[in-house]
């Protein structure tokens, strides 16, 4: 273990440059127009792999490849298998003027790597990547045999992956999955996310009048309909912040005394917290914390309004039609397509008459969560304790990570979320930036992590 710690310090400088190649590719995955650079990238992946003793293959699937790669299996060894997933895709950089570093010229400034997906999440499954390195090039034996699974379309749904999981199902039979893609407070607060929200999306058009009309010849004698998609959406809350949908919360289970310490014990500012969302003051479901409201409850929210003229100047209409984008982020318990089928028939007994509605159901995915007392949880927060030298924390994590469900269903285990991205990396804004004693310290959590999870060793696997 010591020989392969030195190792991480003395190859320090060529991993740094190892992983500013890697964000080089401009790899997004949502633009038509980066297809040669997701396979450029996939395959520079696969051959890194091949280079410090993985066995990796570039796997073709509907959308874009999937990298897969495996240490070198002692027959008869016996050893807990593990799948690291991570995904090569990034988000689009645009707005493109915001960036003060060009978003696929990685540069280091501060101790930290700037560009387009060093945070999300190239440099993240990157830890794990040198930390295996680390140990095939120094001898040392690996607790664990390990597959990474690194896919290229996290960003626009992993559509093709849940295809690829159900393929490969017996290829894959694993212990667990270890994925760092998630994140931690600051460095002296790492953890271990054990739950995510889930997520239910819908697009709501309140249709009215057959075109556009002249609003001083026709407003006042028809519903207009942005009006009414107004009034429709202002009774979706309360003023306690709880949402207005009856049913919304039937399945929601109360936080329990043991989860609200380990929350409290997140380090929140509430004013420095204001000032980071540049907002006057907070607001959210009464009789929470703000840490609460954003990762342990249900939420609808609103994404987006469109409705009328949007150009300069005025133009005085009353418009055919409004729409909204909506999503409700889910907890455990909660069904996604019940809570749609709610929310849609409120919404229908709040349209008022004189316009149409509309109504189409997106994408949807539930909520995840695992116990955080279990072997292999303990196991994780013993391998970041040692690590960063602090006593991590337990999170719940307000976003939705698809492909975690997935790993569930199919393949039967539960994931392991050690992310190493800290609160100001900006993932999806312009500026992203990965944090290199994240990036070190994930290194050396990477090559505890496989020491403890072996001892762990969960049953059937």
């Amino acid at each position: 273990m010591q020989d392969a710690i030195h190792y991480l310090t003395a190859n320090r400088e060529r991993f740094v440059s190892e992983l500013c190649e890697y964000v080089r590719f401009a790899s997004v995955s949502a633009q038509t127009g980066h297809r040669d650079d997701m396979l450029k990238c996939a395959g520079w992946l696969a051959e890194h792999f091949r280079q410090i003793g993985l066995k990796a293959e570039v796997c073709e699937t509907a959308g874009h490849p999937i990298v897969l790669a495996s240490t070198p299996r002692e027959p008869g060894a016996g050893k807990p298998h593990y799948l690291i997933y991570g995904h090569y895709d990034v988000q689009p950089a645009e707005p493109f003027e915001l960036w003060k570093t060009r978003p696929f010229e990685p540069q280091v400034v501060n101790n930290a790597i700037y560009g387009r997906g060093a945070s999300d999440n190239k440099g993240q499954h990157f830890a794990h990547l040198k930390a295996v390195e680390a140990m095939l090039k120094t001898g040392a034996v690996l607790p664990c045999d390990l597959t990474f699974i690194i896919e290229g379309e996290e960003e626009v749904g992993s559509s093709s992956l849940t295809e690829f999981l159900k393929k490969q199902r017996n290829r894959l039979r694993c212990a667990g999955v270890v994925i760092s893609d998630t994140g931690m407070p600051d460095k002296k607060h790492p953890a271990l996310t054990y739950a995510l929200r889930g997520v239910a999306a819908m697009e709501v058009k309140v249709i009215g009048p057959s075109r556009d009309l002249h609003s001083g010849m026709y407003g006042g004698s028809l519903k207009n309909p942005a009006t009414a998609l107004c009034e429709i959406l202002g009774r979706l809350h309360d003023r306690r912040g709880r949402v207005a949908v009856p049913g919304f919360y039937d399945d929601v289970k109360k936080l329990s005394r043991f989860e609200r310490r380990q929350l409290a014990r997140i380090p929140f500012n509430a004013a420095a917290y204001r000032k980071f969302l540049g907002v006057p003051s907070l607001f959210g479901e009464s009789g929470y914390t703000p840490v609460e409201q954003r990762s342990a409850r249900p939420t609808l929210e609103i994404n987006g309004l469109t409705s009328g003229y949007q150009g300069s100047g005025s133009k005085t209409i009353v418009p055919a039609w409004a729409s909204a984008k909506l999503t409700m982020r889910l907890v455990p318990e909660q069904k996604p397509l019940q809570i749609i089928r709610l929310v849609e028939r409120q919404i229908r007994r709040l349209c008022p008459p004189g316009v149409r509605l509309e109504i189409s159901n997106g994408h949807a995915c539930p909520a995840y969560m695992t116990s955080p007392r279990g072997p292999q949880a303990q196991a994780a927060l013993r391998a970041l304790k040692a690590a960063f030298g602090h006593e991590p924390v337990l999170l719940r994590e307000g976003g939705s990570i698809p492909v975690v469900t997935d790993f569930k269903n199919i393949l039967g285990v539960d994931s392991l979320l050690l992310g190493l991205a800290l609160p100001d990396d900006n993932a999806h804004s312009p500026n992203e930036k990965f944090d290199l004693e994240c990036f070190e310290r994930g290194m050396v959590m990477s090559l505890r992590l496989w020491e403890e999870l072996a001892q762990a060793k969960p049953a059937g696997c």
